[in-house]
């Protein structure tokens, strides 16, 4: 500020002076047409000195550049988005682009941030030659969306339309906040669609996935946290009731790890739902009617025989069930099975514990098909521990139960309460609770029970009396 006032009192001050000057040598003169010329002299002098380059300020510096946003539009680099010509090249190297784009640092070890890159595939279809896969490991926080992307007459059988996936890659995860949403991608029966290996915090969201072939529609293999939401999947496009739901194969979503979840999908065509093979995964709000249990189908397979740790809430069974192979921690609630779909139990080493089956619907054909179901073939159930199949609601089915109440009235020395048509596990009763109530005014029997076997609860008493037995169980 101090500098910018000298900068305009100097020429000011040069002004009068030399306007005093010029009113002294002018006091003998006579003209004053003369004099006022000589002044306005002076001043045009004062404005000159004041316009020199050295008194006059620099111009604003202009704003630098921002750069623009990191948005990779497939189209721009060949590809056809009316599906006719192979646009596989054209979006590897959008790919590439994005891949090798700004780093905006650091995610988990040796994953660059890419700062929220998208793959955009502007509305198109888009004809695929083979799997769609990043250079290599190592990008993070990154989206792929906005279109349909189909396989060719040609593409490799055993691959996916998208791979995660970096076989050479030492890292810890080879990807991480990977996101794939609003896509079609149709497999022509050739392979599956996705498949997210080892990569931690992926998103698939808002999907149709179909015609895959005898593979997995989504494979989800090592890694975490891979969550699958609002989605669809189905071999076959179909709205249920299909000619040909005998011949469907595949399955829809293969878990090969843990961490997982799939919420507000829809499976409505394949062999199987969802396969499981890891530990701490969570089902909500699926719905399952993908090949009816009638056909050799199955909505969720549970392969974990002794360590299962999943929990299935909030779903639907919609004529296909779930199996479980020697469940060790599973819950199943809140979740409707129709049309006499029911839950086998499936023995490979005889275990089972820590098993909650409580608070489902159950709804049938009255063709006598129990809710909850034993596969014994392997090898009998030796280890039950702390399973609680209790407070389900059945219509036009038979309940099965772990805990189960009955009374008996009668006139004797001896009440026998038969559970046979409720218990679960055969010849198994952990705890007896009864009460006898005696209806002979004056009779005070001594009573006990005498006997508990094949899931029978005999009470017997020292003397004849008319009364009524009730008796609770549990396994």
């Amino acid at each position: 500020m101090e500098t910018r006032k000298t900068q305009v009192a100097v020429p000011v001050l040069l002004a009068i002076m030399t306007l005093i000057v010029s009113q002294v040598a002018f006091a003998g003169k006579d003209s004053l047409h003369e004099r006022h010329m000589a002044e306005l002299q002076v001043v045009k002098a004062s404005l000159v000195r004041r316009n020199l380059p050295g008194f006059v300020s620099p111009p604003p510096t202009p704003p630098q550049a921002v750069p623009g946003p990191r948005v990779y539009q497939v189209i721009s680099y060949g590809a056809d988005p009316t599906g006719k010509a192979d646009s596989t090249n054209a979006i590897l190297k959008a790919m590439e682009d994005a891949f090798d784009g700004p780093d905006h640092g650091v995610l988990m070890e040796g994953i660059n941030d890419l700062g929220g890159a998208r793959i955009d595939l502007q509305g198109g279809s888009y004809l695929i030659s083979r799997p769609l896969r990043f250079p290599s490991a190592g990008a993070g926080n990154l989206l792929i969306s906005g279109g349909t992307l189909r396989a060719s007459d040609d593409f490799p059988v055993d691959k996916y339309l998208i791979e995660l996936n970096d076989e050479s890659s030492k890292l810890q995860y080879i990807f991480e906040y990977i996101t794939l949403r609003d896509l079609l991608i149709d497999c022509n029966y050739r392979g599956g669609a996705i498949a997210v290996i080892n990569s931690l915090r992926t998103s698939i969201d808002n999907c149709y996935i179909t015609r895959f072939g005898d593979t997995n529609g989504i494979l989800v293999q090592k890694g975490h946290e891979t969550y699958i939401r609002n989605s669809f999947l189905g071999q076959h496009i179909t709205a249920g009731g299909d000619k040909g739901e005998r011949n469907f194969s595949g399955t829809a979503v293969n878990l090969v790890g843990n961490d997982n979840a799939i919420t507000d999908t829809v499976i409505f065509s394949a062999a199987i739902g969802v396969m499981i093979s890891g530990q701490a995964n969570l089902l909500s709000g699926v719905h399952c009617y993908n090949k009816a249990t009638g056909f050799g189908g199955t909505g969720i397979y549970l392969k974990l025989p002794g360590l299962t740790q999943n929990r299935i809430v909030n779903s639907y069974l919609d004529y296909t069930g779930i199996v479980a192979e020697d469940p060790v921690q599973l819950q199943i609630s809140g979740t409707f099975f129709l049309g006499d779909a029911f839950i086998l139990l499936k023995s490979i080493n005889g275990v089972v514990r820590g098993v909650n089956i409580v608070d489902n619907m159950f709804s049938g054909s009255d063709n006598g098909v129990q809710i909850v179901q034993l596969d014994q073939t392997n090898k009998a159930f030796e280890n039950v521990d702390q399973v609680v199949v209790d407070r389900n609601n059945v219509n036009g089915m038979a309940t099965r139960s772990t805990v189960a109440k009955a009374s008996v009235d009668g006139n004797g020395t001896s009440w026998t309460v038969d559970f046979n048509q409720v218990l679960l596990f055969p010849n198994l009763i952990k705890h007896v609770q009864y009460t006898l109530v005696a209806r002979d005014g004056g009779a005070f029997p001594i009573h006990a029970v005498r006997n508990v076997s094949d899931n029978r609860v005999v009470v017997q008493t020292n003397a004849p009396v008319t009364a009524e037995v009730y008796v609770t169980v549990d396994q």
